[in-house]
């Protein structure tokens, strides 16, 4: 058996023993809004009721700006993380061109093709393939410039869109559930200033 089916298989039985040990730690309810997705359910292992609640507590506070504001400021430092360390040790275009994309519906803005292609920061052959592999999973749609017959505009699907929505929701929470508490336990004039 290869390593990696090894940790897959060493994985499961850990899922499987956590599960039969407190089966409630799998999927734990939280109520209202969800801050991991639309089935209401964390479904993590590693997730506590405390954890939960605590998730569900930082969720609440998240707005429809915070996550535009959180999805531009991802965008933001990964452009920001180049000036630290050499670009051609990341490379993730799919992300930074549904992250451009997300902010731009958001904003309610028309993204020609061309442009999602500066986005994603890389050889513009390079993101047209990407962007047709979202094209053909369904989370990105082209659109024809009813003016200019030359140009398109791409942009989230709606499936795409949810995606983005739920992942970006589900980080803030996240991130504000633990970097957030530590900033506000530890940085008390933070937090006042953030109220």
């Amino acid at each position: 058996m290869s390593s990696r089916i090894i940790r897959r298989h060493d994985r499961g039985r850990r899922r499987a023993a956590l599960r039969r040990a407190n089966p409630a730690s799998l999927t734990d309810t939280v109520a209202g809004q969800d801050p991991i997705g639309e089935a209401g359910r964390v479904a993590a292992p590693e997730v506590t009721a405390a954890v939960a609640a605590g998730l569900h507590e930082a969720s609440a506070r998240i707005t429809p700006e915070a996550l535009l504001a959180f999805a531009r400021e991802t965008y933001a430092i990964r452009r920001r993380r180049d000036r630290h360390l050499p670009g051609d040790l990341f490379g993730e275009p799919t992300w930074d061109i549904l992250l451009d994309l997300y902010v731009a519906t958001r904003e309610g803005r028309p993204v020609p093709t061309t442009s999602a292609c500066i986005g994603a920061n890389v050889p513009p052959t390079t993101a047209l393939r990407w962007l047709r592999i979202l094209e053909a999973r369904g989370l990105v749609e082209r659109e024809e410039d009813g003016r200019d017959g030359r140009r398109t505009f791409v942009r989230l699907s709606s499936r795409g869109l949810a995606a983005m929505d739920d992942w970006l929701h589900v980080a803030l929470a996240m991130l504000d559930h633990s970097v957030g508490s530590i900033l506000r336990r530890d940085y008390p004039p933070l937090a006042e200033a953030a109220e």
